[in-house]
This record gives C-alpha cells, structure tokens and sequence, in this order.
C-alpha cells in the first residue's frame, strides 16, 4: 500500500486502453514504461492490470503485492489498499495470481471493473488499463470503459493480422471511428509509419465501406529493437530508469509526448 493522490472534485483521470491482438508484442512492458514517461510529463497515473487471467506487470516492475485485485474483489480488502506505489513514479493496482476465475466475463466482473475505475478516477490524470491480448470478452469489456485505445503491435505478420482483427472489432462493435498505433520492435527507422498506412488501407477497403464514418488510425510512435529492451526485462527494471539514454527509452518519451500535447 502506498499514499494515495487526493481525490479531486475537479480531477477526472483520462482512461487509456493498451491493448493488442497478439500476445508477446511487449504490451506490458509498453504500459509499464509508458506510464514513467507520462509521469514525466506531469501526470499523475495508475496503471490497472486488466490482463486478469495471465496477470504479469508485477514481473514486469519487480513487485511483490501483499494485496491485490483479486483481494479487493472477494471482500477481503478495500480498493485502496490495494494501490501500490511503482518504481518510475506512478501507481499500480496489481491483479495478482488468483484472479483466473475472473479471466470470465461476468455481470460481477463488469460492475467491479467499473467500480475500481470511478474510485480510482477522481485521484488521477491518467489511467492505463493494461489489457489482456486479443478479443476476448474481458478484453473487449475493459477497452469498452476507455477513452481512448492504443493497439500495440510488431512488424511480424501474425501481429499485423491480430492487430486489424482487433481493429476491426472495435470499430464495428464498439463504435471506435479513431485508434491510436504503437509499433514496437521496428528494426528501421519509418517503418512503424509504413505499417500505419498498410493497416489503414485495409480498414479503408475492407471496414470503412460497413461504417456511417471512417475509421482513423493514428500513429503515435515506434519503439525500435534495441539490447537495452532485453537487459532491462532481465532485471525487471523500468527501461526509462535503467537505460535512460537508449533508443528504445526516447522512443517511448515521444509516444507519451504525443499523448499529452
């Protein structure tokens, strides 16, 4: 547990949904390193591991809760107890091993999720909801309660794929007309914005034609392949404070520039 931000009467945390199509594009790694970069630009954020059946951002950031979700959603703890201070300046709110049984989607589940989100939005400027991969229904209901989503992905073709089925998912059945695009482990530079323009020519051709407006992706950045991606996973470190200098690292401070300006 940790000291919470003062609930604000006039704060309303703004919801964004990091989610993917594929498992192992670096969605959590992504989350975790976003949210020190939108710490540094000011905000005051939460990241919310929504992964519920394969939690793994206590991994991620080295962290051991003694409380977790899975406690707050069985009665044994209250929510704010459940709020842990990370390395990189932001809070977490950690799912925890026991939480497989909510992997379902749940008319339980849905008013619990909904319920930690409007506790927690009065106290922050941002919350991260770090999703598990695919079209699932959790995964679909957790990027339903958002703002704004961005669909992390790769170069690798299986990612590509995914990644427009779930575009397309969002678009038809939840109404999303604009998308944000996260392309990580590009291996040139331009080449996340290539894709962009690949992944929105099918959308033009195969899922714009069904909807009464086009849909928008906009790219916000790519995060190239970089050693210092590999060694800070290693040592479950934040990349931004253990390699603070390295591609990878000012890559993902432009993607949380372009989120705030």
């Amino acid at each position: 547990m940790s000291e919470l931000p003062a609930a604000s009467g006039t704060r309303r945390a703004r919801i964004t949904a990091v989610t993917s199509g594929k498992g192992g594009v670096g969605k959590t790694f992504v989350s975790a390193n976003l949210a020190a970069a939108l710490v540094r630009r000011g905000e005051k954020v939460l990241v919310l591991d929504a992964d519920l059946g394969l939690a793994n951002l206590d991994v991620v950031l080295n962290l051991f809760p003694k409380i977790t979700l899975h406690d707050v959603f069985t009665g044994k703890h209250k929510l704010e107890e459940a709020v842990m201070a990370a390395p990189g300046g932001f809070h977490v709110l950690l799912a925890g091993s026991g939480m497989v049984e909510y992997s379902r989607l749940t008319p339980e589940v849905r008013d619990q999720l909904v319920d930690v989100i409007q506790q927690m939005r009065p106290r922050f400027d941002r919350i991260l909801l770090d999703t598990g991969a695919g079209i699932s229904d959790v995964v679909l209901y957790t990027v339903s309660l958002a703002d704004e989503v961005l669909v992390v992905a790769t170069p690798e073709p299986t990612s590509l794929t995914d990644a427009y089925a779930t575009i397309k998912v969002l678009a038809t059945t939840q109404g999303r007309r604009d998308l944000k695009l996260l392309v990580n482990q590009v291996t040139q530079t331009g080449e996340g914005r290539t894709i962009r323009g690949q992944l929105q020519q099918v959308v033009d051709r195969y899922v714009t034609p069904s909807l009464e407006a086009p849909l928008k992706l906009e790219f916000v950045g790519e995060i190239p392949v970089d050693a210092a991606v590999r060694d800070a996973v290693r040592r479950r470190q934040l990349m931004l404070e253990c390699f603070p200098g390295s591609a990878a690292a000012q890559a993902v401070l432009a993607v949380a520039t372009r989120l705030t300006s």
